[in-house]
């Protein structure tokens, strides 16, 4: 977690999966699968012996999941090069028949209005891309 005393801009981002919440959270909380839909994460996700880390456009990040639990949660903690956090909470919740896949973005300091408003729709569309894959199955 972050050592920040003020509150940021937050946004909180979902969507609607036709898919089971135990198969929606088996998939989710297997980090190798984040590659398939996350592509906010960077490229070149991998795990090494100490974690997960990818190339983002800052350079080598490490990721750190939370451990399988029966509640949902997906939160992760993305370590920037320069060692910054960003906390990343995320909930897989049933809804209906389906899961509904939660994601709290953070506005991060330094970051410009138009910078969140981009990093939201990143969000978005990585989340439609999830959406894609559970339903079709993959």
């Amino acid at each position: 977690m972050t050592t920040d005393t003020a509150p940021r801009e937050s946004q909180t981002l979902s969507i609607g999966i036709d898919v089971p919440l135990d198969a929606a959270y088996a998939f989710l909380s297997d980090p190798q699968n984040f590659s398939r839909w996350a592509a906010g994460l960077g490229e070149d996700f991998h795990q090494v012996s100490s974690g997960w880390v990818a190339l983002t456009p800052l350079g080598r990040s490490t990721i750190r999941f939370a451990d399988l639990n029966d509640y949902g949660v997906l939160d992760h903690v993305v370590e920037l090069p320069d060692g910054a956090l960003v906390d990343v909470p995320m909930r897989v919740v049933p809804n209906a028949r389906g899961s509904e896949v939660l994601l709290t973005l953070f506005c991060q300091p330094g970051m410009t209005a138009e910078q969140f408003a981009a990093d939201a729709a990143a969000v978005q569309r990585d989340l439609q891309r999830l959406k894609q894959v559970l339903e079709a199955g993959s």
